[in-house]
């Protein structure tokens, strides 16, 4: 569908016009075995139940369930879904050592604007034959993604890519949030903040609670629509994830913002701000 090397149309190009994100080429899934597919299917779905489960739990609610399984086997599929224990957690992204991490600059302050505040996550998402990786970058005063990417791997350059995107798109954000992952930590994705003049504000270890809103995106992707299709493969995900996204962005109604779609926040409080 892609051709790396076709004269005359650069991938750019050709991306464009197939309505694909540059930054997502690769969207053949991770392969798994079948088994270990739909235990971290339950897996996945039973974290935003019992979030606070850590790997004894998640190994003794498997084996009651009736699965011969050991805690050697739950902690390889626990860190391949991402399971971010409250408090304590085997993290999507893993810190690496030498990495500078940077404090938690959210505590107390207040929101009151768009692109105050930026966050940015990676996400488990289960398919039929495999699974990926899904990124999103959110507003958090409107709700709004303002990016988003699908991958088979978690590299930082990915990561890097898709937050160059959104500043190209949206411009910069005051502070730019996210965990302490390998990916985020490193010298590839904090040069694009600092080189952007944004601060750099990470979440306390283990303490998914910090980012909390994407974590709610996260449940909201995963309930409305990935549980719901068990999508075949790369290409078709892709396409349920654009779908999905433009819904939430300019059509779901959130109780929080007044029944406004972040669209209409993100939007209105832009427009009143350059008009100010």
């Amino acid at each position: 569908m892609i051709e790396k090397c076709y004269p005359g149309l650069s991938l750019s190009k050709q991306c464009g016009l197939l309505e694909i994100h540059r930054s997502g080429l690769y969207y053949s899934p991770v392969p798994e075995n079948m088994e270990n597919l739909m235990l971290m299917r339950l897996i996945d779905e039973q974290y935003y139940n019992t979030p606070f489960y850590g790997l004894r739990k998640v190994t003794a609610w498997l084996q009651e369930k009736g699965y011969n399984i050991n805690k050697k086997r739950v902690k390889r599929l626990m860190d391949l879904v991402g399971w971010q224990t409250l408090f304590r957690s085997p993290r999507t992204t893993i810190a690496a050592q030498g990495h500078k991490v940077y404090p938690y600059l959210l505590k107390n302050l207040p929101i009151e604007r768009v692109n105050q505040v930026w966050a940015m996550d990676i996400s488990y998402i289960p398919m039929k034959t495999g699974f990926m990786y899904l990124t999103a970058i959110i507003d958090l005063h409107s709700r709004y993604v303002v990016q988003w990417s699908l991958s088979n791997t978690m590299t930082a350059e990915w990561c890097a890519e898709v937050l160059k995107e959104a500043i190209a798109e949206h411009g910069t954000p005051a502070i730019f949030n996210t965990d302490q992952g390998s990916q985020f930590t490193s010298d590839v994705f904090t040069d694009v903040l600092h080189v952007n003049g944004i601060q750099i504000s990470m979440d306390g270890k283990g303490r998914a609670i910090d980012n909390i809103f994407i974590e709610r995106l996260w449940r909201s992707v995963k309930y409305e629509d990935i549980y719901l299709k068990s999508y075949e493969d790369g290409l078709a995900l892709y396409q349920g994830m654009k779908a999905y996204f433009r819904f939430y962005n300019h059509e779901r109604l959130h109780q929080s913002l007044d029944y406004e779609t972040p669209a209409m926040k993100y939007g209105t409080s832009r427009q009143t701000k350059i008009a100010a």
